[in-house]
């Protein structure tokens, strides 16, 4: 077709990522019919290693870079125009990036989920002992304090080889995922009990989708794509990780609400080998949203 332009989106090769993938791919179409987009989906090192995140973190340095380093590299080589993460499982942006987050998509439910196991649907969690498969240790810290009685176990794995794994009933009881993820894959039906932000703060950015591509390249079919919410938001809460210089394995927490100009921002930064565990709450003008996510997080280190 004449004036036909295409765009190789990239994606992990996982049925989430696939899926949110394409919720970005329709968004850019209805919008822009002149655009042909092209699915390109590859495997990362995160999908195929499983070994624990604190023993990625030894070797990595920042494991979450695990989960989108092919796709980055398939970018600079040009065999994609475009790359759909995951906002959380991308590390810090620094000024000079490359590779930098182009777009912000509409967040979906930001909250944690409790799945299970068909074998426990009539069973209280506080009645006895739980062993609940989570590789999050944002997760583990605030799960001890909502359920004390309860054991932790590492889980790795995209989501439906999570649930396979509960299915077999043999080393979980249960499993706390992203809403979002068993909402994009239909799996809703699975969701046994949602936290809310106050009992569990979320990870930071989770729930969001974000395009990155190449510094200087034309993207403005990506104007329909970027949500401000969604912008300000991730802003807030990924400056309060990146100023306490915490990686994946350093129990981190953060989350922002919007109330008209207001940005509202909840966090928790925790040290388990110190005994640590500081949550905190700041708000300000959402124009200030970086900056509100640093305030916080040195609050909560002065403490």
């Amino acid at each position: 077709m004449s004036g036909e332009k295409i765009v190789r989106v990239g994606s992990r090769d996982s049925a989430l990522a696939v899926e949110q993938t394409r919720l970005v791919i329709e968004t850019i179409t209805h919008s822009h019919p002149e655009v042909r987009v092209e699915l390109v989906t590859m495997k990362t090192v995160g999908d195929l290693n499983f070994r624990p995140f604190e023993e990625l973190n030894k070797d990595a340095g920042n494991p979450k870079r695990l989960f989108i380093k092919e796709l980055e590299q398939a970018l600079l080589d040009g065999r994609i125009d475009l790359a759909v993460h995951s906002l959380k499982d991308m590390p810090a942006e620094r000024p000079d990036d490359p590779l930098p987050i182009l777009a912000f998509f509409k967040r979906g439910d930001p909250r944690d989920a409790l799945v299970l196991a068909r074998s426990a649907k009539n069973k209280s969690l506080e009645s006895f002992g739980f062993t609940i498969g989570s590789s999050s240790a944002r997760r583990r810290v605030q799960l001890a304090g909502l359920m004390p009685g309860c054991a932790v176990r590492s889980v790795r794995g995209n989501v439906l080889t999570r649930l396979k794994k509960l299915d077999e009933g043999r080393d979980y009881s249960a499993l706390v995922l992203a809403a979002a993820g068993l909402k994009r894959l239909g799996q809703e039906h699975r969701i046994s009990r949602i936290f809310e932000p106050e009992e569990m703060i979320p990870a930071a950015g989770q729930g969001v989708l974000v395009c990155q591509g190449l510094r200087g390249k034309g993207y403005g079919y990506l104007d329909a794509v970027n949500d401000p919410d969604s912008q300000d938001c991730a802003g807030a809460e990924r400056a309060f990780v990146a100023r306490l210089e915490s990686g994946c394995t350093l129990p981190t927490a953060a989350y922002a609400e919007l109330r008209g100009m207001e940005l509202r921002l909840m966090a928790l930064y925790a040290d388990e080998k110190r005994g640590i565990y500081r949550k905190g709450t700041l708000s300000g003008n959402r124009k200030e949203a970086v900056k509100l996510g640093e305030s916080l997080a040195e609050n909560l280190i002065a403490d």
